[in-house]
């Protein structure tokens, strides 16, 4: 197969992306303001009453309905038992690549030295990847050019698709267990460091962003809860160990379960989009609801359709939203440029070098099915732009936006570039293995 036909064959779906990400960024100009600051704020924070604009709804309804209905239901349509056994190690190959990206990440921080509150997010961004909304709107049109290694066009769309919701699962259950963990300690550290030396230490408006994590719709305490302690903070902790003592074993267990679950943030980790996927993994591998739901035959077929139409919505209204958070980096300035290289060499280069020989090294061990279109999601997934939920997870703590908008516009600029050399350079290793 020619060069020349594979580069095409990977740069148009790349080109596809950057015009609905640079129509996104048109539309949420001050003279447009269709995806304005508000409704970007709105689906980030996915909460209902903050704003109650046309558009903030429409945001919502993206990460409510159609991001889910696409998941799910191309899950349902296409994963089974069977299938499942033979994509074991996708959860293996993304949980390498945020082992191999936390070290690189770590790299970072150790060559350039940003502020403390910035290194769980430097640290975050080389690790998460998106591997959703890049994923879907790439691997599906790729099998859509003429010239791939992946067989009929409809076949390879339909589990180019599986394969990407599965990833997209997997990588949120990451993301919100690993990465918004990182940053959590991250910023509770220079927050506590602030604490001990006063305002010597970054800026004092650190301290005050972060007391109150933004997006959380609830206070941790109630008023007479906060009174309490603010008057017993000397007795608090043996009180608490003398409550602890009286507790029985089943209470305690319930105790510390309560409490790794505020620590992982379990709330954040079962979103819209992972929950479909829980739905669309018991409906494809469950014998009599598949047979009930999906086919053309099946007495429930008419979900599977509705679903499948909603989630059609979504690869179109997701690039617009990229689009638009992206252009909140144009406006920033004093962003660490060392910082920000770090992160891009780490992403478009040592990353994807690492996952060609990690994948490529398992291929030959056998342990993973030689089957070109898997093998290409599997590398591919080492080189996608950081996910831009990490710009969620930053407006959460109310540390670091600025910089995570800086770091989303160069690396996703830089990704209509990166992507598509990578994506013709996979196309090319999984073809000369045919």
């Amino acid at each position: 197969m020619e060069l020349l036909n594979l580069f095409v064959a990977a740069s148009m779906p790349v080109l596809k992306v950057l015009l609905l990400t640079a129509l996104g960024s048109f539309l949420a100009l001050d003279t447009i303001d269709l995806l304005g600051e508000d409704a970007r704020n709105s689906m980030n924070r996915a909460s209902l009453s903050t704003q109650n604009s046309i558009f903030s709804n429409f945001l919502l309804i993206v990460f409510y309905v159609f991001s889910p209905a696409l998941i799910g239901g191309n899950l349902a349509n296409t994963i089974t038992y069977e299938s499942m056994i033979k994509l074991w190690f996708m959860p293996v190959n993304i949980l390498f690549a945020f082992i191999v990206g936390s070290g690189l990440g770590w790299m970072v921080n150790l060559l350039t030295k940003p502020p403390p509150h910035l290194r769980g997010l430097v640290i975050g961004c080389c690790a998460a990847g998106n591997l959703g909304n890049i994923l879907i709107i790439i691997i599906p049109a790729v099998c859509k050019e003429s010239g791939t290694p992946f067989g009929a066009a409809d076949v390879c769309s339909t589990y180019a698709m599986a394969y990407a919701s599965l990833s997209m699962a997997i990588g949120a259950i990451y993301l919100w267990v690993y990465a918004y963990n990182v940053v959590r300690i991250s910023v509770e550290a220079s927050l506590k460091q602030v604490g001990k030396n006063g305002s010597s230490v970054g800026n004092s408006s650190i301290a005050s962003s972060m007391t109150e994590p933004i997006g959380f719709s609830e206070p941790l305490l109630s008023q007479v809860d906060a009174v309490t302690i603010e008057h017993n903070t000397e007795a608090l902790p043996l009180a608490r160990f003398e409550k602890k003592n009286q507790l029985s074993l089943t209470d305690k267990i319930k105790h510390y379960m309560l409490e790794i679950s505020q620590t992982l943030n379990l709330k954040k980790l079962f979103a819209p989009s992972t929950n479909a996927a829980i739905v669309g993994f018991v409906v494809g591998v469950v014998p009599w609801l598949r047979k009930l739901m999906i086919g053309d035959t099946a007495p429930l077929r008419v979900i599977e359709d509705s679903t499948i139409l909603l989630g059609e919505g979504a690869i179109p209204a997701l690039s617009l939203i990229i689009g638009a958070n992206l252009l909140r980096g144009l406006r920033a300035t004093g962003t660490q440029k060392s910082m920000v290289f770090g992160i891009v060499v780490a992403r478009y280069i040592a990353l994807p070098l690492a996952g060609i020989g990690i994948v490529k090294g398992l291929m030959r061990l056998n342990l993973v099915k030689a089957d070109p279109l898997y093998e290409f999601v599997l590398l591919i997934q080492y080189a996608v732009p950081p996910a831009m939920n990490m710009g969620t997870i930053t407006q959460m703590f109310g540390s670091g936006e600025t910089e995570c908008s800086v770091i989303m516009l160069w690396t996703y600029s830089l990704a209509s570039i990166s992507l598509t050399l990578w994506c013709t350079f996979f196309l090319w290793l999984v073809s000369s293995s045919v």
